[in-house]
């Protein structure tokens, strides 16, 4: 019976280990970073199939922007959503770490369109990001 007891808590404990081992691997893996095109341009992915009607029909176009208003927010915006992340908050939105270099020049393309990801969580899921105002979000 004692030999019982202990072979399962060896099993019970190597279980444990491992699902906190692969936690971690799964946090390692949830970052996004930018890469770079084959055109050398820096490019920014979403797969949200929502996404391209928001920055179409809704998101102010680039011409309303400057890159270094771009970079100022995305740098600010990039810090709170990274909080967010590691605290726990709102799970159900975001899901990942931005890997983000406000030393780094993107390119205002790239700007923007971080910019835009910003916009669209706060217009499709109501997350209120305190970098963002309600005039960043709409045309006018």
């Amino acid at each position: 019976m004692k030999n019982l007891i202990i072979i399962f808590s060896i099993l019970v404990f190597s279980t444990y280990i491992n699902a906190q081992s692969k936690k971690e691997k799964e946090k390692e893996e949830a970052v996004m970073k930018p890469e770079k095109n084959d055109d050398g341009e820096w490019e920014l992915t979403v797969i949200d199939t929502q996404f391209d009607y928001f920055l179409n029909a809704i998101a102010k176009p680039i011409s309303q922007y400057s890159e270094s208003y771009l970079k100022n927010r995305n740098t600010f915006l990039v810090t709170e959503w990274n909080s967010y992340y590691t605290s726990g908050r709102y799970r159900n939105i975001i899901e990942s770490m931005i890997d983000y270099d406000p030393k780094e020049k993107y390119g205002i393309k790239f700007e923007y369109k971080l910019y835009q990801v910003f916009a669209y969580v706060q217009w499709q899921y109501g997350l209120r990001m305190s970098g963002l105002g309600g005039s960043d979000i709409m045309r006018r």
